[in-house]
């Protein structure tokens, strides 16, 4: 078991390499990077089998004990997360394969390998112990993801870029204070130490903590107000790593709230936490209706429906935490999809732009199937797995009696409909354009891309048929995270 945990870091780690040292043989580096993301994804899945089965498992790196060293920790929360952020990364890169090779003009050589890097640094901070650690994650998702946001070196790529990291630099400087106050405040940063040391510290300390932990993974979630550089910085990366970019950075940021905010027993935060949650899904609804871009619509969606997850976290109740879960891993995977489908309506119509594209349900029908799968999910519409996510998230609200965030979470429900009929009829059955410069993309590589957004919907489509067992998994987890005494036990045993 030990082997399959550490695999999903190893084996993209090993491929980054490969991929780097073959990187001038295209056929050899992309098999190489397929391969380790392959490798690394199946992997993940027997975690989640071994996890279920028999419980959190601990691995010690170098022996050494949890107080001094790195310790990975697959818990039922990380075992659920992991299979399907790599599932995301796995079907990306069988579609950046295609691109590269159709639109970009140009084969680049870093993309695939700095992918790998990406996949090195999602893997170590879902599976990490200790709040160190995390932020070494942080910073290797920020190195790879800039690179990859600026590969193609255009001047609005590198304007958006800087935008990007400065705001995600100003995040990590934050996160490395925290990180020494917590050590001089507790003597460790350990989570599983963490979560018996930080509730004995006085109310002022213990709540400064969580508020300055709050600010560092809201920057990195974009919440409200800390959101302004997503909307500027997504649109202009290439296709396939603005897909990666929304089912996975932001998710990654909420993830690190969820775990260290329960282990730690935040509990005083969950009030600021319902009214930031309102205010991230309501003008994130509001921010996408204004638009007129299809990856300004779905950029600005992305912070709206981070607001239904914290929503989950706030409430800090078993039912509200699960259903944050269960929001997070329906949300991957829609929301890479989406940002698929937009590459290739812009592929079709040579833009983006709502004013500019129309008539592409009639065109190319199989492009209107895949947009509509997904944009349904999203906007909570039955049976796919979005409703049975919101109704679990809003349902436990109610149970609160938390009934102002719920009334904004149903306006945002709204918003969000609201804005997938605005690309819906817009772009698939408005008038065709009268002047549209569609790239041009050989069948093969067409083929390519339109099998790997396919297997991303069908996967969008396996999660809503296993909403309930999904469900009843990220209620367990929640309980896991509400009572750390069994995550707690594994790691110091």
């Amino acid at each position: 078991m030990s082997a399959l945990v550490v695999m999903p870091i190893f084996a993209p780690f090993v491929a980054a390499v490969g991929g780097l040292l073959w990187r001038g043989n295209t056929v050899v580096r992309d098999t190489i990077v397929i391969v380790g993301l392959a490798v690394a994804m199946v992997c993940s899945f027997m975690v989640l089998l071994g996890v279920n089965d028999g419980g959190t498992h601990v691995v010690l790196v170098g022996g050494w004990q949890p107080e001094l060293g790195i310790v990975l920790v697959a818990d039922l929360l990380a075992a659920l997360i992991l299979p399907v952020a790599l599932s995301i990364i796995f079907v990306v890169e069988i579609f950046a394969i295609g691109q590269r090779r159709a639109v970009w003009g140009a084969n680049p050589e870093l993309a695939g390998p700095l992918l790998c890097v990406l996949t090195v640094g999602v893997s170590l901070a879902l599976l990490t112990g200790d709040l160190f650690t995390l932020f070494v994650a942080f910073e290797l998702i920020l190195v790879s993801s800039y690179v990859l946001l600026t590969n193609q070196g255009r001047r609005s790529q590198i304007r958006a870029g800087m935008t990007y990291v400065a705001m995600n630099l100003f995040a990590s400087a934050l996160f490395l204070f925290g990180v020494g106050f917590v050590y001089a405040a507790t003597g460790t940063v350990n989570l599983a130490l963490l979560s018996e040391r930080i509730p004995e510290l006085t109310d002022g300390v213990r709540i400064g903590i969580g508020a300055w932990f709050f600010v560092v993974f809201g920057t990195k979630a974009a919440v409200f107000p800390l959101f302004s550089w997503l909307p500027d910085s997504y649109p202009t990366a290439p296709t396939t790593i603005t897909a990666v970019f929304a089912g996975l950075l932001t998710k990654i940021g909420i993830y690190a709230m969820i775990r260290f905010h329960t282990l730690t027993g935040m509990d005083d935060l969950g009030p600021i936490m319902l009214i930031i949650a309102g205010l991230t899904m309501v003008i994130g609804g509001l921010g996408a209706l204004a638009q007129s871009d299809v990856k300004r619509i779905l950029s600005f969606h992305i912070i709206s429906q981070i607001g239904y997850m914290l929503m989950g976290l706030g409430l800090f109740s078993v039912a509200g935490i699960a259903g944050a879960i269960l929001f997070l891993i329906h949300n991957m995977p829609v929301k890479t999809v989406l940002f698929l489908v937009g590459g290739l309506i812009e592929n079709d119509q040579g833009t983006s732009t709502l004013e500019r594209s129309g008539g592409v349900a009639t065109r190319r029908p199989v492009l209107a199937a895949l947009f509509a799968i997904p944009a349904l999910s999203l906007a909570g519409i039955p049976p796919f797995s979005g409703f049975v996510a919101k109704l679990a998230v809003i349902g436990a609200a109610i149970a609160e009696t938390s009934i102002l965030v719920v009334v904004a979470a149903l306006l945002a429900g709204a918003l969000t409909l609201l804005s997938m009929a605005k690309i819906w009829l817009g772009v698939f059955w408005g008038p065709p354009a009268e002047e549209i410069t569609p790239v041009t993309v050989d069948r093969r590589n067409q083929k390519t891309m339109l099998s790997a957004t396919g297997l991303a919907v069908c996967g969008t489509l396996v999660i809503s048929l296993l909403a309930g067992p999904l469900f009843d998994l990220s209620t367990r987890a929640s309980e896991e995270l509400k009572n750390p005494t069994v995550y707690v036990h594994q790691v110091l045993s």
